[in-house]
């Protein structure tokens, strides 16, 4: 068995390394689903890559999905190829999700340069899904040159999209009571680049003062940086190429001040983060008697985790 295994995961990965777009969905599939030979992959690519990757976050109908669609745009008049991952909401009753930032990229889908995968949150917090730096980390491996990855657009949860890419852009609209989420230190203070959609709707123009005003009073970036502001119309591709100039502008910025090694780091330690938490909630899926020991106060949250966290945890809740 050990044998088929390991002709298995040799014949895929030389069929990534070839270039092979199927071999690439197969390795997310497997990957996603978190089984072994999807493991062995990724830790035999890792590391490999240095694309340009791009967090695009907001909350839900600022037009993240039409904007990143503009920026692909942007990307492939360059000649890059682009992989873009995005995340889609989970249903908290049956843990499927519509995945429906693929229909606004349509146009791209015939198009080699790109290559576009959806995935549901299934739960998780933070806008992102658990496997996401993992697809990330393939996406990257595959040879992509920039990768732009939208998170679910829940609001100031999705904070944790700052630990994964290297330029995080937050896409607020006027009129829609944006200005005063971006204020909340959690979203405001994870934004490389704002970008003003859906700009020519009433009340542009008060949301980039009362963003420049707080841009203020917010605390210095690594290396001097300060967040721009761009408004732009995703539906008809104003602003765009400002907004991308923007982007390049921060990628330089963090390669003239040796900031992409620690942005890695801490995108590695997110990883490492999440995988304990999805442990931790599988453990307690399966230990009802101990999640019910806690309701009735017989055992304590903390007593609780740290019997799930021993080993003989395998064979009994206590």
């Amino acid at each position: 068995m050990a044998e088929v295994w390991t002709s298995q995961a040799e014949d895929l990965e030389r069929r990534f390394r070839q270039g092979d777009v199927r071999a690439l969905a197969r390795s997310l599939t497997l990957v996603e689903s978190g089984h072994p030979l999807g493991q062995a992959l990724l830790k035999r690519v890792r590391g490999q890559g240095r694309a340009k990757v791009v967090g695009v976050t907001g909350s839900p109908g600022a037009g993240k999905s039409t904007l990143t669609d503009r920026l692909i745009l942007e990307a492939r008049k360059r000649g890059e190829r682009v992989g873009v991952l995005a995340v889609d909401p989970s249903s908290p009753f049956t843990g499927g999700a519509i995945l429906g930032d693929r229909i606004r990229m349509m146009r791209h889908h015939q198009d080699p340069g790109v290559f576009i995968r959806s995935m549901a949150s299934r739960g998780a917090l933070g806008g992102l899904a658990g496997a996401t730096v993992a697809a990330l980390n393939l996406l990257e491996a595959f040879g992509f040159d920039r990768i732009f990855v939208e998170t679910v657009g829940v609001g100031q949860s999705e904070v944790d999209i700052a630990r994964v890419a290297d330029t995080t852009l937050l896409v607020l609209t006027p009129a829609a009571g944006d200005a005063v989420q971006a204020f909340k230190a959690g979203v405001m203070e994870i934004a490389d680049l704002f970008a003003v959609n859906k700009f020519d709707l009433p009340g542009g123009e008060r949301l980039i003062q009362e963003l420049k005003s707080a841009l203020e009073l917010s605390p210095p970036r690594p290396g001097g940086w300060r967040p721009p502001i761009y408004p732009t119309v995703a539906a008809t591709g104003q602003g765009v190429e400002e907004l991308f100039a923007g982007l390049e502008a921060h990628h330089r910025h963090l390669l003239e001040h040796g900031l992409l090694e620690a942005h890695r780091l801490e995108r590695a330690r997110f990883e490492v983060e999440s995988v304990i938490q999805e442990w931790g909630r599988r453990k307690t899926q399966n230990a009802g008697d101990l999640v019910a020991a806690v309701a009735r106060g017989e055992v304590s949250p903390e007593e609780a985790a740290l019997s799930l966290l021993r080993p003989e945890a395998e064979e009994g809740p206590f």
